[in-house]
């Protein structure tokens, strides 16, 4: 039997390798706490899941849905961006929903992508946009992000023949591992780059909601003109702690988003439409909840700085997602390393900044996803570990 080239190629993805870690530690009789996957530990709120339940005794609701999501839901997407962005879209031609974001980010690169096209990607990154690509038969090129620069990219820097070459390249503010953030500013020399080259802007905002500090986070379609290169890919995982109903939708240029719902109808058959009924729910009712869960998260984000400088680690706040990004001690070059060593020493898992790109050397990432308690038990091996204190009991 010959697998096909692409799957030899596909790396391990990253949080299958962070769960079999886990599992050989807790084999071994550890009680391993994991900092390293970003699922809200929160419950759905429960006014959205009432509404889930009403919908799965429609008998309309248990057959197949439409690949583009329901009208109602589409119309409460368009209504959601018109409130929190002051975007108006039309959700005949502009909406589309996915089952999951990374579903849609996974696919969108079928729409552009031809073996031999260039994607440009920024580095570190969620690994799913250089996979997509590579399942094209594309070239994915980094574009990296530094410290100094805010992790924003240098677009003119970027040189002009690859930019040239370049079909489309994927940002994500606020970002993913980094927990940086930008301002409508960026995003208008983004577009003003785009349009001057000839790039599809692929602008994932997954942590829109998920804000600390008052920043409020913008989208790429604020800027006017956006549209005429820009898609963008958003989610209710996260905002609305929905990451295992799986439901998002991508908003935007309309040639692109067609493109997307031709390529997914010959995929699959949509999100559930009891699915859609609670998303509905969500994106029209208030926001005490988010508000609630922003709390908690902030919370353990201070918590988390707090013992990751007592260990010697450089980290900022960040004013949003669900990470904190640190840089390693003076003296300490491999992520990796840092990374088996911690859980070694005191059964606690963290991200490896080298997992999301070469540019991610030299960091890693937490994700404040587990229970309260948990994060308290966590931080506390942590900064017995950083007073030299035997955390876990020898072999």
């Amino acid at each position: 039997m010959q697998l096909a080239q692409r799957v030899q190629q596909l790396p391990p993805y990253l949080f299958a390798r962070i769960s079999e870690m886990i599992a050989a530690k807790r084999a071994a009789g550890v009680d391993v706490i994991s900092f390293g996957i970003g699922d809200p530990d929160l419950p759905t709120p429960g006014y959205i899941l009432d509404s889930l339940k009403r919908a799965a005794d429609v008998p309309a609701n248990h057959r197949y849905p439409e690949t583009e999501g329901l009208p109602e839901f589409r119309q409460a997407v368009a209504r959601w961006y018109q409130r929190r962005h002051n975007v108006t879209l039309d959700p005949e031609r502009e909406i589309v929903s996915l089952i999951g974001s990374k579903e849609g980010i996974g696919h969108f690169p079928l729409v552009l992508i031809d073996p031999g096209d260039v994607a440009l990607m920024t580095d570190p990154g969620y690994p799913v946009y250089e996979i997509g690509t590579m399942f094209c038969g594309g070239e994915s090129v980094k574009v990296p992000l530094r410290e100094e620069d805010g992790w924003l990219p240098r677009l003119d820097a970027i040189p002009a023949d690859l930019a040239r070459r370049a079909k489309m390249i994927w940002l994500n503010y606020p970002n993913n591992p980094t927990g940086a953030v930008c301002d409508l500013a960026f995003f208008e020399r983004a577009v003003a780059w785009a349009k001057a080259n000839d790039v599809v802007i692929a602008h994932d905002l997954a942590y829109s909601e998920v804000t600390y500090d008052g920043y409020v986070a913008p989208s790429i379609l604020e800027v006017p003109g956006a549209r005429d290169v820009a898609i963008e890919f958003n989610s209710l995982s996260k905002s609305f702690n929905m990451t295992g109903w799986r439901i998002g939708m991508a908003v935007g240029n309309a040639e692109l988003v067609g493109a997307l719902r031709r390529v997914k109808s010959n995929i699959d058959s949509g999100v559930p439409q009891a699915v859609q009924e609670m998303a509905i729910t969500a994106l029209d009712g208030p926001s005490e909840a988010i508000e609630s869960h922003n709390a908690i998260y902030l919370r353990r984000r201070d918590r988390a700085v707090e013992v990751l400088r007592a260990l010697g680690l450089h980290v900022d706040p960040p004013k949003a997602s669900l990470y904190v990004w640190a840089r390693l001690p003076e003296g300490e070059r491999s992520s990796a390393d840092y990374a088996a060593r911690l859980v070694d020493a005191t059964g606690v898992v963290v991200t490896p900044g080298v997992s999301y790109g070469e540019a991610g050397e030299g960091y890693i990432r937490l994700s404040l996803t587990i229970p309260d308690e948990r994060v308290e038990e966590g931080l506390r091996r942590l900064a017995a570990f950083a007073r030299g204190e035997q955390v876990l009991p020898q072999a």
